[in-house]
């Protein structure tokens, strides 16, 4: 038996192990929000690898807006910002802004002194793209798509980028006066948290850069780009002599340094009033952007809930240029699928060989190793690999072979319950037969009190007083047990079993003694198995010895009163009697059953337990039917 139940239990753990197995190569999207929340927890864990000295932000913050006026401000101010960071020895300089329409200060010739301050060179405009169905393409802007050679791409159709549909974009005479140009766009995931920001996008066939992007080949003169498609999950972005690792869509996993403003920011006020020092530019890339309230755009970043948009440009041009990531590997899938029934197997077999207790430890252990090597290899490397499945896939595991085994202990324990149950229906039946063989009217007698049993003891169930005791399992009990009250008779001699009259004053003494002769045998029964406290038996026990008990303390053989009389005692020695005087006996005829129920009334609260006797009255007529049918079966026997 335990041969056969072990199999059953090491497949309770593994079962669930390839579930989870399967889960982790397939990504099913009701886990997408779960493994977002464990890819921030990783990232938080991880302390973050500090911004490198080659980007630096111009802001258009609170203090600027002061100095110079509200914004939008006119384009010669936004040109001469841009003059003086050049000056100041920016190597690049990108604008986190979009100039859609024309100047509203009219009359001022600010277009075109922006672009007149745009034409020498070294910076990147920002726009939009759009991916609304009715967009008309991007026919009124003027834009730089990247020369891309795709390498590795299977399928035509699969393009390795989103599909843009049209583009909002600056005046295209400071595009063209420009000369480089990226998008803005960096859409959150769909629980609002900016983790990746798209490098590539097709638009009309032709491909664009992002800003960052765009800002950090302007900056290092970088003009050979190819994507590599590794598969449907991964490709590489070969850009001059930097890998940058993209997922199936060209996304970029964002490295952030920190919270907000950890990249150094620079007052716009401060360059325009000449007080910003020179080598806080000096073959910098700097980031035009605004953080002053009402002018900025936010977005929540597994670090910070209000990261600036400009930021985020910037934090990816500054892990391109110090080509530190967080990347993917591409056999990420296979390598946290092959973990998870990996470690599922340990725990399977620990607690196969060395219990829940081991297996326990085991899963504990294998969880903590996961989340540190996950942890450990971020910090190291930027390799992100989820420790979610292979953690689902140990406490799966762990909780299948728990189950399994609390299962197969149920069963064990069912088997045992009904192996006691089988034998004590084997003693009773062992022990009545003693009776029948030595008095066949006793045994009759035993076998009739059982079913009366169980109705009396259901009806007094419903009395509150006795609710707590007479569960299911104890009526249960007690009507199996109820036919072993008179088995003390095997010890009283044959004469006064069989006496046709009366007996003597001492020959009632020696039938007394029948209940003490029972209890011996089950005590003798006891000793000789070394069995304490049994339940079974102490039930057993009160049956026997308490069923001649009366309720006034005028019974035998101890002379207990009222509730010192055990329930059992109760309950049979009105069943007891009742099916006495509704029996023939060689010295007497039996009573009908209507004289019998008014006989034991008569005894209520003197011999009964007058909760006994209301219960009794309320089962009365099912006590008659079933005394009918005795008496049918008697006769048919005869």
């Amino acid at each position: 038996m335990k041969t056969r139940r072990r199999p059953l239990v090491l497949l309770s753990g593994l079962l669930p192990t390839l579930v989870v197995a399967g889960l982790s190569v397939y990504r099913p999207q009701f886990l997408e929000k779960l493994e977002y929340g464990v890819y921030d927890t990783v990232i938080r864990s991880a302390r973050p690898h500090p911004p490198g000295s080659q980007v630096v932000i111009v802001d258009v913050d609170e203090r600027s807006l002061s100095a110079i006026g509200q914004w939008p401000w006119r384009r010669d101010i936004v040109g001469d910002l841009i003059t003086r960071l050049r000056d100041l020895g920016a190597s690049t300089v990108a604008l986190d802004i979009i100039f859609a329409e024309s100047d509203r200060y009219e009359g001022t010739g600010s277009d075109e002194a922006l672009a007149h301050a745009l034409r020498p060179g070294r910076v990147v405009v920002g726009y939009a793209l759009t991916f609304d169905a009715a967009s008309d393409g991007a026919s009124a802007c003027i834009q730089h798509p990247v020369g891309l050679a795709i390498i590795g791409r299977a399928d035509a159709s699969d393009d390795p980028f989103f599909q843009a549909t049209g583009a909002i974009c600056s005046l295209p005479t400071l595009t063209q006066a420009a000369g480089a140009s990226g998008f803005l766009n960096a859409a959150p995931d769909s629980d609002g948290i900016l983790r990746r920001v798209p490098m590539l996008i097709d638009l009309d066939g032709r491909t664009y850069p992002a800003l960052a992007l765009a800002a950090v080949a302007a900056s290092t003169g970088t003009r050979d780009i190819s994507l590599h498609v590794v598969n449907v999950n991964t490709s590489t972005l070969a850009f001059g002599n930097r890998n940058v690792p993209l997922d199936g869509k060209s996304n970029l996993l964002v490295r952030y340094r920190g919270t907000r403003r950890t990249l150094p920011y620079v007052s716009a006020a401060d360059v325009l009033s000449g007080l910003a020092q020179a080598d806080t530019f000096k073959n910098k890339l700097v980031f035009v952007g605004t953080t002053a309230l009402g002018t900025r755009e936010v977005v929540s970043t597994p670090l910070d809930t209000l990261f600036a948009g400009v930021e985020v440009q910037a934090t990816v041009a500054d892990n391109l240029l110090q080509q530190d990531f967080i990347h993917r590997p591409e056999y990420g899938v296979a390598l946290e699928s092959q973990a998870v029934l990996g470690l599922g197997i340990v725990v399977v077999l620990l607690v196969g060989r060395l219990g829940l207790v081991w297996g326990a430890l085991g899963m504990a252990m294998g969880v903590v190793a996961v989340w540190a090597g996950a942890i450990s290899l971020v910090a190291a490397d930027g390799r992100f690999l989820s420790p979610l499945f292979p953690t689902m896939g140990l406490t799966a595991a762990f909780a299948g072979m728990v189950v399994g085994r609390f299962s197969v202990e149920h069963r064990r324990a069912d088997r045992a319950v009904q192996d006691t149950h089988t034998s004590q229906r084997l003693m009773v039946q062992s022990l009545l037969s003693l009776t029948e063989v030595r008095d066949a009217e006793t045994g009759q007698h035993s076998r009739r009190t059982q079913r009366y049993t169980r109705i009396l003891a259901e009806q007094l169930s419903m009395n509150p007083k006795f609710s707590d005791y007479l569960t299911p399992q104890t009526i249960e009990l007690l009507s199996s047990l109820a036919p072993l009250h008179d088995i003390g008779k095997v010890g009283v001699p044959d004469q006064l079993l069989n006496k046709p009259g009366a007996l003597t004053a001492d020959e009632l003494v020696e039938m007394r003694r029948h209940p003490a002769h029972g209890r011996d045998v089950i005590v003798n029964a006891e000793k000789a198995v070394g069995t304490h406290d049994d339940v079974i038996l102490a039930m057993a026990k009160e049956i026997v010895y308490t069923h001649h008990e009366k309720w006034d303390g005028t019974g035998y053989p101890q002379g207990l009163h009222g509730t010192e009389i055990p329930v059992p005692g109760r309950v049979m020695a009105l069943v007891d009697v009742l099916d006495a005087v509704l029996t023939r006996r060689l010295y007497r005829q039996p009573m009908s059953y209507d004289e019998a129920v008014a006989f034991i009334v008569k005894g209520k609260g003197t011999h009964f337990d007058p909760d006994v006797i209301d219960a009794f009255l309320k089962v009365s007529d099912r006590f008659r039917s079933l005394s009918a049918e005795s008496d049918l079966r008697s006769r048919t026997d005869s």
